[in-house]
């Protein structure tokens, strides 16, 4: 069976290059590449249907991404040995990919789309997610299907002051900006990462800089699609049939009820139902039969009335659906120790969005272990993020986490994880359960995780803070209005989610998805200087509840004590079979931890009660103890013999009290000055080298007397 290979090469500022080919692996989907770069392939292919499924009048989008494990020569874990359920870093790549993808399909088409993509080989050197959307659009862009595209999606990171596009894994952990941007030739779309506290201005510029490799991506998929037959032109299809009359007839009924029912300034709950009551008595004026006949195209038309009119109302006169200015920042409300129990808790009510956060610290033993095909390690501070649907006022089924909660846990832990002190023993979880919702509930999270962790003691750097900006734009006019803090219906309704977290000195993280093309640099830079002043005044307003961490933990909160033994010492303190470690925790009723770091070995002790904290500390102690000459023992003396005295100076550790070593005085017996059972101090003054034997002196430690004169 014979192939056409079709390849097209991409080369990087610094020498690299990133080959797309088509036309020899997956042939009968609509679309197929390969994309590889060092040793990292990435096969990407996506089908289409060829019509659209009655009553769907939305794009059916399923991207997914999966990593192979013999793509890093290993055997997946478990029973089974299969690839199971996706992992949580690659439901973070899918909703990188889907979330560019699905604003430049055509708003028209609905059929199914299908789009998959799998890691087969991994270069340790190369993070695939930054080659994940570049493989996607390159599969899109050699089909048949409808596509505005193409677009792509590269890392920037900055690193000793330089930029770097798509840098290696050894290189992000060096980068004080870590950024995914995701755009077209034309305009970005999306642009999700974490940062060290870097100003505006330096996000703008790394931005910028991704942008300039990106057109260069688009403009050589654009080359390798010219080469392909089936991709010139694109399928035809038609989706949706309109009745403009029916448009203008629902227009001219509702527009101006909708318009004045935005401007009341209503809550979420009022304002979805008078929304309601004006599509209802438009569509009571019409016959029975018309109205069944057309209830989608009158949906669809009057939900266009309602973006209209809201638009129009922030675009004419600055306001808002909730009545707010554009800069305006809803009422803010928050408490610490909310809850008794956990280590530490908070409320934070931002309007109508509410998070009850709580922060629960363990040890070694309660890290994340992460075992994907690109990464295999731990993480001693995480997040977890819940949304029930009560939280907007729904009831459905629930299926376990879904993408989008993990999306927003994921950037609410990376905007707060730069703030955890290195030397922080602790293992830090956090949890947010979203208990209302009416935007941001991400950011919620982030405030309410900043004020949890204080009241947990734990010694953040610095409060951080979090805002979502929103965007409204009229192409005709040139007008636009950059929106504080939005609701979710702006959201909905809008053309930008942007949201930006940080500390008083800077961007720690930041997700913006914009809806439109061609959105200016300018806006950008002053939607960026607008999230500024509102995430600082959010900020003041958790400060003023908390200004720092508890200088002392909560009684219920575990301590935890460091302790460093000897490598040598390691397998006594565990016991066979691990024996002797669990019997000292069940004794002192504490956690106790052990691992070798550069040679020396690190236990943790975790407990609440102090006395058996020390007791624990003792045990192990005397388990791992090493006799250091020069060192004062405190001992016990354990035999009385002619020559002197055999004193214990620790458990199965005992050294020879000579008998010339007992007094600076002459001492005729021992037992005149030393009784067996007796306390004593001694100093260990030789270890024999053959025999490590040790040698003990009590007068070493007691006043020399003064010579006599003769």
């Amino acid at each position: 069976m014979s192939y056409n290979e079709i390849k097209q090469t991409i080369k990087l500022e610094d020498g690299r290059e990133i080959t797309i080919t088509t036309g020899k692996l997956a042939k009968q989907a609509h679309g197929s590449v390969e994309v590889r770069m060092g040793n990292t392939q990435l096969l990407a292919t996506v089908v289409s249907s060829k019509d659209a499924q009655e009553g769907v009048d939305f794009l059916p989008l399923t991207v997914d991404y999966r990593e192979k494990f013999a793509a890093d020569g290993r055997f997946p874990g478990g029973f089974l040995k299969r690839e199971a359920r996706p992992t949580d870093q690659e439901i973070l790549v899918m909703r990188l990919v889907d979330r560019i993808l699905r604003p430049i399909f055509p708003s028209d088409y609905h059929s199914d789309v299908q789009l998959m993509i799998s890691l087969n080989s991994h270069d340790e050197n190369i993070a695939p997610d930054s080659l994940a959307a570049l493989a996607a659009s390159s599969a899109l862009a050699v089909s048949d299907i409808p596509f505005n595209g193409p677009i792509s999606e590269v890392r920037v990171a900055k690193v000793n002051g330089e930029f770097i596009i798509n840098p290696s894994p050894a290189q992000m952990e060096e980068a004080e900006i870590d950024l995914m941007v995701g755009a077209s030739a034309d305009s970005i779309a999306m642009v999700e990462g974490e940062m060290n506290e870097v100003s505006e201005a330096d996000m703008i510029e790394a931005i910028k800089f991704a942008h300039e490799a990106i057109k260069v991506q688009c403009a050589a998929q654009l080359e390798l699609a010219a080469k392909i037959e089936k991709a010139n032109p694109k399928r035809e299809y038609c989706h949706e049939t309109h009745d403009e009359d029916l448009r203008e007839k629902v227009k001219k009924a509702t527009y101006d009820k909708v318009y004045a029912v935005a401007k009341e300034g209503l809550s979420k709950e009022e304002r979805s139902a008078k929304f309601k009551a004006v599509k209802e008595e438009f569509i009571a004026s019409l016959s029975e039969e018309e109205a069944e006949e057309k209830a989608n195209l009158i949906g669809v038309y009057y939900h266009d009335v309602e973006k209209e009119a809201v638009r129009n109302l922030v675009l004419n006169e600055g306001i808002r659906l909730d009545g707010r200015k554009t800069t305006d920042i809803r009422p803010i409300w928050c408490e610490i120790d909310y809850l008794p129990s956990p280590h530490g808790s908070a409320l934070f009510t931002r309007g109508e969005t509410q998070s009850l956060t709580t922060v629960t610290l363990g040890t070694k033993m309660d890290v994340n272990r992460l075992d994907g095909v690109t990464y295999q390690g731990h993480e001693s501070f995480y997040l977890h993020y819940n949304f029930p649907p009560f939280s907007t006022g729904e009831s459905r089924f629930l299926r376990g986490t879904s993408r989008r909660e993990i999306g927003h846990g994921n950037l609410a832990q990376r905007a707060l994880k730069k703030m955890i002190s290195d030397e922080n023993p602790y293992t830090i979880r956090i949890v947010s359960d979203i208990l209302e919702s009416n935007g941001s509930s991400s950011m919620a999270t982030v405030c309410a995780g900043t004020l949890a962790l204080m009241d947990a003691g734990v010694k953040i750097e610095k409060p951080v803070s979090g805002i979502a900006m929103g965007l409204i734009t009229d192409k005709e006019s040139g007008k636009f209005a950059i929106l504080s803090d939005i609701l979710g219906d702006e959201d909905h309704l809008g053309d930008m989610d942007f949201k930006v977290t940080g500390t008083k000195d800077g961007i720690t993280a930041c997700q913006m998805d914009i809806k439109v093309q061609g959105l200016s640099y300018d806006i950008l830079e002053q939607a960026l200087n607008q999230s500024k002043e509102g995430r600082l005044h959010i900020l003041r307003k958790l400060t003023e509840v908390i200004e720092k961490p508890r200088t002392e933990l909560k009684p219920q909160t575990p301590k935890i004590v460091i302790l460093e033994i000897p490598k040598s010492t390691i397998g006594g303190v565990i016991g066979p079979g691990g024996k002797v470690i669990q019997e000292m925790q069940e004794a002192t009723e504490t956690v106790i931890t052990i691992e070798e770091i550069d040679g020396i070995g690190r236990v943790e002790i975790l407990g609440t009660d102090q006395e058996k904290i020390d007791n624990a500390i003792a045990r192990i102690n005397e388990i791992a103890f090493v006799p250091e000459e020069g060192k004062t023992y405190k001992g016990k003396v354990k035999s009385i013999m002619p020559y002197g005295a055999f004193v214990g100076i620790a458990n199965n550790v005992d050294g020879l009290l000579h008998i010339s070593e007992i007094n600076w005085d002459r001492v005729e017996k021992v037992e005149d000055v030393l009784k067996e059972g007796e306390e004593i101090e001694v100093k260990l003054i030789a270890i024999d080298e053959r025999s490590g034997k040790l040698k003990l002196s009590r007068k070493a430690l007691l006043p020399r007397p003064e010579r006599k004169e003769s």
